[in-house]
This record gives structure tokens, sequence and C-alpha cells, in this order.
């Protein structure tokens, strides 16, 4: 009796392509970790670009810069790791 919780075009994969699929979904799953990795820091790092934002002269404010990369950052690797992990129906703990 096939396994209802899979997909219906995973039910009949080779060995090697199971092994490539699980390979694809961990990486998804780290992908996000990383995403909420990046985002926790940008929160942080928002502190030091607020400030750098009212006191810096000009277009000198390397925080604010930072900060604006680290939540693209952020957003990217999680729409990323999110197509990656597709399919998975289990819990990963690393």
């Amino acid at each position: 009796m096939p396994n209802t919780l899979l997909p219906a075009e995973e039910r009949d994969l080779t060995p090697a392509q199971v092994t490539q699929l699980d390979r694809r979904r961990r990486r998804g799953q780290v992908l996000v970790v990383m995403s909420y990795q990046f985002f926790i820091i940008a929160l942080l790092v928002t502190l030091w670009a607020g400030q750098d934002a009212t006191y810096s002269p000009g277009w000198h404010r390397p925080m604010v810069y930072w900060d604006a990369i680290l939540f693209v950052a952020a957003f990217i690797s999680f729409a990323r790791g999110w197509t990656l992990r597709r399919g998975v129906n289990e819990f990963f703990s690393y």
C-alpha cells in the first residue's frame, strides 16, 4: 500500500533521487533557519541604524545600508528556502 503522506510524484523514486530530494529539502531548511537569524540580527542592527540615520552627515550612513542588506538577505533566503523545502512532511532537527 502506498504511503499517502507522500505526493504522488514522489512515490516511485529511485534511491538516488530520494537522496537528492532530501538534500534539496535540507538545504531549504538551512536557508529558512539562516533567514530567521538574518532577521534577528537586522532587528538588533536597527537600533544603531536609527542613530546612524539621525546623526550621520550627508549620504554616509553605513549602518542604514547594512540594515537594509540584512533585511533583504532575510527575505531572499526565506523565500528561496521555502521553495526548496516544498513537499516536506517532517520536522527537521539539527
